[in-house]
């Protein structure tokens, strides 16, 4: 009997974690090619442009994790077509090694036509940034 008791409490408390769980259209990551490692502590904030007004929204603004990643912009559920800019504001990351930079920040353009998922990821250095769509 406790064992199933047990079974039971298991099942449910796995089923409330993982319902919990968000899933997220849009996630990004910064690579440092010069030093071989992720840029963590990167701000990047997420823009939505109007285009009747052309001018663009701030939606969400987040910072790189230790893995230099985000996951988590842009919730699903609901209708997140239309066109967007991450703006990596890279001037105090570079400071902080005391590297002169070249970009104080990189901002990336692209359009969400779907429901799927949008990785853009850039490769950084203090002179140069490269960006491709990911998965």
């Amino acid at each position: 009997m406790k064992s199933v008791l047990l079974a039971v409490c298991f099942a449910c408390f796995s089923m409330v974690c993982f319902s919990q769980s968000n899933n997220y259209q849009l996630s990004s990551h910064i690579l440092d090619i010069a030093k071989g490692a992720p840029a963590a502590g990167v701000p990047i904030r997420l823009e939505k442009m109007d285009p009747a007004a052309k001018s663009w929204t701030v939606v969400d603004q987040k910072t790189t994790d230790k893995n230099g990643r985000v996951g988590d912009f842009l919730p699903e559920g609901k209708s997140n077509t239309g066109i967007y800019k991450l703006v990596f504001l890279t001037s105090d990351y570079f400071k902080k090694q005391q590297l002169e930079s070249f970009y104080p920040f990189v901002e990336i353009v692209f359009e969400i036509k779907d429901n799927s998922h949008y990785h853009v990821p850039i490769t950084l250095s203090a002179f140069g940034y490269s960006t491709y769509r990911g998965n």
